[in-house]
């Protein structure tokens, strides 16, 4: 399996078990979104608390770049980066996409 694929494997299962982690409230669902031709990934939750606020908030977005899985957005706790290591991705196809490249020089991961 050549890499691109199995970087797109890797991220969707990431996202799939962690959209089926725990329960949402009524009315709220999880949705992984996975537009693997352009090779954009997201977690959403989105939906109708209670019938009268709208959420929609995205845990994680991740983009596959020149070969690298850029982390885009990580809204929650989870040590992401520990996770893609742990399912094989080197840390040199690691970006921080959401720090500056000032800092994502200092981080330990891939600068671009």
């Amino acid at each position: 399996m050549d890499k691109i694929k199995e970087y797109q494997n890797i991220i969707v299962s990431l996202l799939n078990e962690y959209a089926a982690y725990g329960q949402s409230a009524p009315g709220i669902k999880r949705e992984v979104v996975a537009d693997k031709e352009n090779n954009h990934f997201q977690l959403v939750t989105v939906g109708w608390r209670e019938g009268k606020s709208f959420v929609y908030i995205v845990a994680f977005h991740f983009d596959i770049i020149e070969g690298k899985i850029w982390i885009q957005q990580n809204n929650t706790e989870a040590k992401i980066t520990d996770e893609l290591m742990d399912r094989g991705v080197p840390i040199q196809d690691i970006v921080l996409g959401f720090q500056s490249p000032q800092v994502r020089k200092l981080s330990g991961f891939a600068v671009a």
